[in-house]
């Protein structure tokens, strides 16, 4: 997708993909990254989720990364923090105690950037890839956090009753994905719920990935 795609989404409201609650996979299956206070979580097209604020109410640190700097921005409204802001290679870096956002491609991001990580919690990001992105995505999730653990969530549903983002990505993906570098565990497999069951009907899914040398 063209990022003027995800700025005009964003600048229209189209964003049936934003939650305006926790996750319930986030909430239920935390735990298996066995996290201390003060890990650091990467959350990577992070959008403006609520999630980041239950994360850092966890006692973690986090990272995102966004396109959207109207997304970042109602963030930090959300938290009434006011970040400091700093260009950086091409991206823009918001941060405030516990809390940094980067502000531009995905794929500008570099591990240096981001620094070392404990964990990784993608719950908007490999689904709003489309097929032929997703392997390089893989790939540069991978160059960021090697060897981390991650909580990911995903759906799966009947592509043809709906044109994505979000996409369904089904199991046999996420293994042909993943599975050279992670052993591959089903969590949980609900309905969708909220906006997007206007849209469609099918299962939400989460999974443990957890790095095979571990």
């Amino acid at each position: 997708m063209e990022p003027t795609f995800w700025e005009n989404r964003w600048r229209e409201g189209k964003t049936a993909f934003h939650e305006g609650a926790v996750n319930l996979h986030l909430e239920r299956h935390f735990p298996v990254l066995k996290l201390g206070r003060g890990a650091h979580v990467f959350v990577p097209l992070c959008g403006k989720s609520v999630d980041i604020d239950w994360l850092l109410a966890q006692g973690c640190r986090v990272s995102g990364s966004e396109l959207s700097a109207e997304a970042v921005e109602a963030v930090f409204a959300r938290l009434d923090v006011t970040p400091e802001i700093r260009d950086v290679q091409g991206l823009r870096r918001y941060s405030s105690s516990g809390l940094d956002l980067w502000q531009g491609d995905f794929f500008a991001l570099q591990s240096a950037d981001l620094g070392p990580a404990d964990a990784v919690y993608d719950r908007a990001a490999l689904v709003a890839m489309l097929p032929s992105m997703r392997s390089g995505y893989a790939d540069h999730l991978r160059r960021l956090c090697n060897g981390l653990p991650q909580l990911l969530v995903t759906y799966d549903y009947d592509q043809a009753l709906m044109e994505g983002p979000p996409f369904a990505v089904p199991e046999a993906d996420i293994r042909a994905l993943y599975e050279d570098a992670y052993k591959i565990t089903p969590l949980s497999s609900v309905d969708i719920y909220g906006s997007l069951a206007d849209r469609c009907s099918g299962k939400e899914q989460s999974w443990f990935l957890r790095p095979a040398n571990t």
